[in-house]
């Protein structure tokens, strides 16, 4: 289906000037609309009547679109999400992707009718998979911003907040490494999105600034999380590790329980750090040590982002990429 933005390029004139003359504006020349109107007849463009109607009158609701609300760190981004957009005067409409492309699209397709004045997203795995952006594309394409967050797509222009997961994970992997660990595993259930790869290539940073050979055998890549715990529980068996990143919200929890199960001693024989929140933390003895990635701080971020497009900034420019750092914050389990 044509766009405002494309039958804009194709006439060589801005968006602006092209809906003005659909709506017979007195700014635009009668040569001009007849031009648009034309094209607009020849390629059978049909305006989308109810975002028409709400152009100067904004809904002031935001389209929250997330991969899944059992994730802790996406129940937390909503959270900063929702309290941050309710005090600037603000509604959310909150949607689950549950990691389905197809999800998502009917997401974006059911709220981009006039319902929200913008989307706040992060993208599913089968997204950033097959890498099928269109629907974020034609978002855009109808004066919708976007603002992603943590899993994003470069090919999409708009503002982003990532996690410097990369240091992230080189940091983490040199906190065991001064711990005198120098048999390092790594443990994934998101080695197919971009953040776990990030992941995975700081880990393997840091191993080769300390000199310690990267030995891929000591890299836990588990597909399916029903299968995580039988996975982990194997590889402690049959590995000699002193030290475990956990690069997802749940393995090292699991780690943790499964070595203490087994008579190893955490932190004396082997030190575990993951990427969790403090809550989680808690339900392992001892506590695990984790990776604060500040998930209520980016929740409000990414309303402020796209508030800020929305009433000061043109939607085609000066976008922002801001990269949050990340701490880890000592607990028994390193």
């Amino acid at each position: 289906m044509i766009t405002l933005k494309q039958l804009a390029k194709e006439l060589e004139v801005s968006i602006s000037t092209v809906s003005k003359a659909l709506n017979d504006s007195e700014e635009i020349s009668a040569e001009t609309i007849k031009r648009v109107k034309k094209l607009a007849e020849h390629y059978n463009y049909k305006p989308n009547k109810v975002a028409l109607s709400l152009k100067n009158s904004r809904t002031r609701t935001i389209g929250v679109i997330i991969p899944s609300i059992l994730n802790p760190f996406f129940a937390r981004v909503l959270y900063g999400i929702e309290k941050e957009a309710s005090e600037k005067g603000y509604q959310i409409i909150t949607c689950m992707s549950n990691e389905s492309l197809q999800k998502e699209q009917n997401s974006i397709q059911l709220l981009a009718n006039g319902s929200v004045d913008g989307f706040i997203l992060a993208a599913s795995e089968e997204t950033q998979t097959v890498n099928n952006i269109d629907h974020l594309k034609s978002s855009l394409n109808q004066g919708l911003p976007i603002v992603m967050f943590d899993r994003v797509a470069n090919d999409i222009q708009c503002d982003k907040i990532i996690i410097d997961d990369y240091n992230a994970a080189y940091n983490a992997t040199n906190s065991l490494i001064a711990k005198k660990r120098n048999r390092i595993a790594l443990f994934s259930t998101i080695n197919n999105l971009s953040v776990g790869k990030l992941r995975v290539n700081g880990y393997k940073k840091a191993l080769f600034d300390a000199n310690i050979e990267v030995d891929d055998s000591l890299i836990l890549i588990i597909n399916k999380e029903v299968e995580a715990y039988s996975k982990i529980l194997q590889f402690i068996k049959e590995h000699n590790i002193n030290g475990i990143l956990a690069i997802d919200n749940s393995s090292g929890l699991m780690a943790i329980n499964i070595a203490t199960d087994l008579g190893i001693k955490v932190p004396e024989d082997l030190s575990v750090i993951g990427f969790s929140n403090e809550m989680l933390s808690n339900y392992s003895s001892p506590n695990l040590t984790s990776i604060d990635q500040n998930s209520e701080d980016i929740g409000k971020m990414t309303v402020n982002l796209l508030i800020d497009r929305l009433e000061n900034k043109p939607l085609d420019s000066d976008y922002k990429t801001k990269i949050i750092p990340t701490s880890i914050t000592e607990r028994g389990s390193s």
